[in-house]
């Protein structure tokens, strides 16, 4: 197939008035909250973290920008060769990676620590979705299908176990299961593998890392160790619940500053913000998620394309799980299982992650009177 054939007869004015620029401005709006978190995290300084995160959204935002102009066509096309790629630098990960805090995860690209892991939350999103696309759903339901899905969806998940991260792993499940769901996949299916895993839970436990048992018996109780493991979550409802209705100011998290809140510009960067923000801050912040999600669900239902639709609903669900699971984790809701606020948290390999995802919905925008063949 030939490059020519994914331009379409748009003109370039008509392509950047096709764009949705409520989505753009909320993602902006989402990137700039989170330079002032991110500079809050550093004591009111510019200093590594504040630095290297502002950097890469004045990098990938106009870069999500810019692959927003690819044909819808030129995403269904090299799906399945994204999965592959990043299937590969998982397997590579597991033989060469570099090892952190017990794990590993990333690639060492010089000007990145790339974590292959998220991007294969994305990946596998547009992997199914162009393999429903081109299945027709009359074979949905046929074993041949059922297994070759379940091969697709299982063999990143197990990789990222192996790292281990259980929580990106989870994530991945999720972002694949969302799309097998809504291409119509018979929900007896479901429930067989609902009884699957209930039946070998307690074998699936005993092969958890110990931290991982103890993040769990943590939740249930985490007054059991409360300098230890249930140290993070116990600090962090007294952060967002000092913050009250207002917040104590920005710059004014005594959690924060104080050094009671560890992994503030990560996993709990939320709470910082709850802190510092209070109630109407949050809901604030949480109001701008449901207005992307919401966009994003919007394209999808416009999109003349399957690929697209699916794309779309999928993307907008993982936004969905991610932005639950992280506030939930953060609030003694659900275990700590190391999820990323989408580009509020620290970490270049999400933001990369979430920024393709949007540049994807955006495309499918601009073309959504498109059809795929």
């Amino acid at each position: 197939m030939q490059y020519n054939s994914f331009n379409s007869q748009l003109t370039l004015f008509q392509k950047l008035k096709n764009f949705d620029f409520i989505l753009l401005t909320c993602i902006l709006l989402l990137g700039i909250i989170s330079a002032f978190s991110m500079y809050s995290t550093d004591g009111g300084e510019i200093l590594f973290h504040s630095k290297s995160h502002i950097i890469k959204f004045l990098i990938f935002f106009p870069m999500m920008i810019g692959l927003s102009f690819f044909h819808i066509k030129a995403w269904h096309f090299f799906s399945y060769i994204f999965y592959a790629v990043i299937l590969f630098f998982l397997f590579w990960v597991s033989l060469y990676g570099v090892k952190a805090s017990g794990s590993q995860r990333w690639i060492n690209l010089y000007f990145i620590n790339l974590q292959p892991s998220e991007l294969m939350k994305i990946a596998i999103i547009t992997c199914l979705a162009k393999y429903y696309h081109r299945l027709g759903f009359e074979k949905v339901n046929t074993l041949q299908s059922v297994m070759l899905v379940m091969i697709i969806l299982i063999l990143p998940i197990m990789l990222v176990i192996s790292q281990p991260d259980l929580g990106t792993s989870i994530l991945i499940a999720a972002s694949g299961l969302v799309v097998i769901w809504l291409a119509g996949l018979n929900i007896k299916y479901f429930l067989y593998s609902f009884i699957i895993i209930l039946i070998s839970s307690p074998f699936v436990i005993s092969l958890l890392k110990p931290y991982q048992k103890l993040r769990i018996l943590t939740f249930l109780d985490p007054g059991r160790d409360p300098l230890g493991a249930g140290y993070q979550i116990i600090q962090s409802k007294i952060a967002v619940g000092s913050g009250g209705i207002t917040g104590k100011g920005f710059l004014k998290g005594t959690q924060s500053y104080l050094e009671f809140l560890p992994e503030k510009h990560t996993d709990f960067i939320f709470t910082l913000f709850a802190e510092e923000h209070g109630l109407i801050g949050s809901l604030g912040l949480l109001l701008i998620y449901i207005i992307i999600i919401y966009r994003v669900l919007k394209i999808g239902s416009i999109s003349r394309s399957y690929f697209a639709k699916l794309f779309c609903y999928g993307f907008g669900s993982s936004i969905f799980f991610y932005v639950a699971v992280n506030m939930s984790m953060v609030l003694g809701m659900l275990p700590i299982v190391g999820s990323p606020l989408p580009i509020m948290s620290y970490g270049g390999s999400s933001m990369l992650a979430t920024m393709i995802g949007f540049a994807i919905v955006m495309s499918a925008k601009i073309n959504h009177k498109q059809l795929i063949s």
